[in-house]
């Protein structure tokens, strides 16, 4: 395979934000294939799950916010502990800023290198890297279930197995039965699955689709506007999830090494998946922990900057 510039560092178009209601009150911030956020308008305030990667960036939802409503930003959700995810919360001022037991314990371990290692793999997604105020911290934490109460309106915040990450979480809207679900689905967009649980996933994909939401924010990827959609999206993502995790089970059988593994992985998924957003990007970070987990490593290795890129010479260079 010819040599690619590291990861998405190639990648610098900017991207065409959107901001659709998807549901009364109930919003999805998209960027063609970038991170997405979505925005739940209540009584009393406003919820915001998955806050951008730079304050800087952050602002760029709340001009939105600020087209439908003045209620203030109350709560930030996290859905889990990723930079991209969560670095520009503060820029929202929130009263709260929610996430799993889970998710804070892996920002603890290894907050510091994810910040330093996303930052390398993907600068365009950290604009205004300057503005970064360090590492976000919780201020309220659960584990299972919990229900934020905007007023009269319920968003409940549910933890349903390991996936995308182990402290994954989700946000139900009961009243209109929408759902933000983070990294776990992804639309259009290749899952990175570097922290991940594969043989956990799918059936926590299984979890999500009994809600037969009637609409969704997948964690990149258009907004899931449709039952058919949000089906889509979950088939979708289960199907990648599958199809790498029996490739890379497959050659670890056979004793490969992890360059051989990744190799005979790309053949099997470009066919299918080669069209969707990241791919070149995910499929190496995908493939090494897709590795690990085969050989039995359940807690996934914690990436730095330094081993980015010395995975990505061995797998890509």
């Amino acid at each position: 395979m010819s040599k690619t510039a590291f990861a998405s560092t190639g990648d610098l178009e900017e991207k065409k934000a959107s901001f659709d209601e998807i549901a009364a009150g109930v919003y999805a911030y998209t960027a063609e294939g970038d991170p997405n956020s979505g925005v739940v308008v209540g009584d009393e305030g406003v919820l915001v799950f998955d806050a951008q990667a730079t304050p800087a960036m952050a602002e760029g939802v709340i001009a939105r916010i600020r087209q439908v409503t003045d209620k203030p930003v109350t709560h930030v959700v996290l859905s889990h502990y990723h930079a991209v995810r969560v670095l520009g919360a503060p820029a929202y001022h929130a009263r709260e800023i929610v996430a799993s037991d889970a998710a804070r314990a892996m920002i603890v371990e290894r907050g510091e290198q994810d910040k330093a290692s996303e930052i390398g793999r993907f600068p365009r997604l950290f604009r205004g890297a300057e503005t970064i105020e360090g590492l976000t911290w919780p201020s309220l934490t659960f584990t299972g279930a919990m229900s934020i109460w905007l007023g009269k309106r319920e968003v409940r915040l549910l933890q349903l197995g390991r996936g995308h990450t182990a402290g994954d979480i989700v946000a139900f809207i009961p009243d209109c039965n929408v759902i933000f679900a983070g990294d776990l689905v992804e639309y259009g967009a290749t899952p990175y699955c570097g922290d991940a649980h594969f043989a956990d996933w799918p059936k926590t994909l299984d979890n999500l689709d009994d809600f037969d939401a009637a609409a969704m924010v997948p964690g990149r990827g258009a907004a899931l506007t449709t039952r058919a959609m949000v089906r889509d999206g979950i088939a979708g993502t289960r199907a990648f999830l599958v199809d790498l995790y029996a490739s890379v089970q497959g050659s670890v059988a056979k004793g490969r090494p992890l360059r051989e593994t990744f190799d005979v992985a790309y053949a099997a998924l470009k066919p299918a998946y080669g069209d969707w957003v990241i791919f070149e990007h995910c499929l190496p970070f995908d493939v090494a922990r897709a590795y690990d987990e085969a050989k039995g490593i359940d807690h996934p290795r914690i990436w730095t900057d330094v081993r980015d890129r010395e995975m990505w010479a061995e797998l890509k260079g």
